[in-house]
């Protein structure tokens, strides 16, 4: 258990508590939310970078950390659906693409195969993480500034939100794209595990 792999169990295990956190109407469990997905997200940037670096790749990892990555990214989108900030549908095809993926690679890894990330779906985990900390912004602004009682209609306008069902619809795309392109990339892979 190398220190890569310990990042990408570390990422796990603070998924829930930062759905905890968020969840709760305090501004200041909120502020430690974000501050755990945060932590969280470069988490995944330095744990393949160091073990890149110091040449402890291995097949766990290699697993292990897309895994990680669509838990704390899903626990991200299922509380923001419970808080009421995006739409179930789009978050629903998110997740399930997430899930059939990871469904495909586990087999894969069964019949002795381990699938990369692309590079298309790495940049598709990083436009996720990004929205996910744009609409935490807003939801630590909201929290902060809306209890001193001036009129912050920001807040409350309808345009905010399609603007967050905007930045979702397009990373539901990149999402549903990247999955596309895994089955067609390795279909060879997908009709060998059928067998």
């Amino acid at each position: 258990m190398n220190l890569p792999n310990k990042l990408t169990i570390a990422r796990i295990i603070l998924a829930p508590f930062f759905l905890v956190f968020l969840m709760i109407d305090n501004m200041y469990l909120r502020y430690l939310a974000t501050f755990i997905f945060i932590v969280a997200a470069l988490t995944d940037v330095y744990d393949g970078h160091l073990a890149r670096k110091t040449g402890v790749i291995t097949g766990f990892g290699k697993f292990m950390d897309p895994l990680a990555d669509k838990i704390l990214v899903s626990t991200a989108f299922i509380s923001f659906v419970a808080l009421g900030y995006v739409q179930t549908w789009m978050v629903l095809v998110m997740i399930l693409r997430e899930f059939f993926v990871t469904g495909f690679r586990s087999l894969a890894a069964y019949k002795g195969v381990v699938i990369l990330p692309s590079y298309p779906a790495k940049w598709k985990t990083g436009c996720q993480m990004a929205v996910i900390i744009i609409i935490l912004v807003y939801i630590n602004a909201k929290s902060t500034l809306l209890p001193m009682g001036n009129d912050w209609s920001i807040f409350t306008t309808d345009w905010v939100f399609r603007i967050f069902d905007g930045m979702i619809f397009i990373t539901m795309l990149l999402t549903v794209g990247t999955g596309i392109d895994y089955l067609v990339k390795n279909a060879f892979l997908l009709k060998g595990v059928l067998k």
